[in-house]
């Protein structure tokens, strides 16, 4: 017998959450304007909530992998800053090719 995986015309789960508009709006953010602090994330998002930015945005981009630390041993870092990985301008290239 196979294992599941194998069988013919069967269908996988989605391993990775969709992508949430907080997380698309904070890529595009860095794809236009490059690495930036999360001071400057906020400045441009106009919100002023850290914990709100982090939670929604930042947190579920790291964890997917689409943006990295730019100081990846010093998270906390009060000069860290956040840019997009190949994965997240990947993610991009293909957002822009659907439309």
């Amino acid at each position: 017998m196979r294992p599941e995986a194998e069988w013919p015309g069967k269908v996988t789960d989605q391993v990775t959450p969709p992508v949430t508009p907080p997380v698309e709006r904070l890529l595009g953010l860095l794809a236009e304007e490059g690495e930036l602090s999360n001071a400057s994330l906020r400045e441009h998002l106009k919100l002023k909530d850290r914990t709100h930015v982090r939670k929604h945005y930042i947190d579920p981009a790291l964890e997917q992998g689409l943006i990295e630390y730019t100081i990846p041993d010093k998270p906390n870092s009060r000069l860290q800053k956040y840019r997009l990985t190949a994965a997240g301008q990947a993610w991009l290239q293909q957002q822009n090719n659907k439309g």
